[in-house]
């Protein structure tokens, strides 16, 4: 699909628009082209991401969603282009500095550590917590959103079902007391059921003024949730707007939500 398979792009973002309205972005991607050695990736993408939002990047199989997620981060670079975050420069800094500065990750197929017990991969989590009382907070909270966790605290991560490594995964970002969760396909892998628990939790999460970014290629489920969206094709934003319009425009009914 490109822009000219729907209506065009909706509501597209252009740089320095944030400044011009009075808001401050939280995660801000200008003019952005990344490369795998000699090739490219990412093309000229530009994205924001303001305070308290939700918003989802949806594409195809290499259509670059991945590689967004690794530029945020740092563990792709920047070939040309800026990414700013909270205010300030971060595309030269290392991706610990960033985790720092209040990043977190829910990565790709959880990746949770299946050696250690659930309290302990949270303990991880909460690896920059100055104070204990901070902690019990911070894990009173996460027991609270995903009790069974709270009835797995000596066990294993490695043994448990998937759904329950992906809660453990969010709550081991939770952890960190983030200003934004990024997060890589949620769903993959997951049961129905599990991947509706999943995004309800992820709202509930977001309510309470974390900004999350949402990978994801089930387009559907993301945009039920998602203040806004922006669609990636071959590296390239194609379609960018209020969740609600891309749910209803033409082009993302045909390619990625399954309508004719």
């Amino acid at each position: 699909m490109t822009a000219a398979a729907g209506s065009g792009p909706v509501g597209a973002y252009a740089p320095g628009a944030a400044t011009a309205a009075g808001r401050e972005p939280l995660l801000e991607l200008r003019s952005v082209t990344t490369h795998y050695g000699p090739i490219r990736v990412l093309r000229d993408v530009n994205m924001v991401i303001y305070p308290g939002e939700m918003v989802c990047l949806l594409g195809g199989n290499a259509s670059g969603k991945s590689t967004t997620l690794k530029t945020i981060l740092g563990i792709v670079g920047v070939s040309t282009g800026e990414l700013w975050f909270r205010g300030e420069r971060a595309d030269g800094l290392p991706t610990s500095e960033r985790i720092t500065r209040g990043m977190a990750v829910v990565p790709e197929n959880r990746r949770i550590f299946p050696k250690m017990t659930v309290r302990e991969n949270l303990e991880m989590g909460a690896y920059l917590r100055k104070s204990g009382a901070e902690f019990d907070e911070d894990l009173a909270y996460v027991l609270e959103l995903f009790p069974r966790l709270g009835e797995r605290l000596g066990q294993l991560g490695g043994t448990m079902s998937g759904g329950e490594q992906q809660m453990l995964a969010m709550g081991r970002a939770l952890m960190s007391r983030p200003k934004l969760i990024l997060m890589d396909e949620p769903s993959m892998g997951l049961a129905p059921l599990f991947v509706e628990r999943i995004f309800e939790i992820i709202k509930q999460v977001n309510s309470r003024g974390i900004s999350v970014f949402v990978v994801e290629q089930n387009a559907n489920v993301a945009l039920a949730i998602a203040d806004r969206g922006y669609v990636l094709q071959t590296g390239e934003v194609v379609l960018s707007g209020p969740a609600g319009e891309l749910l209803a425009n033409e082009g993302m009914k045909r390619v990625y939500l399954g309508e004719t």
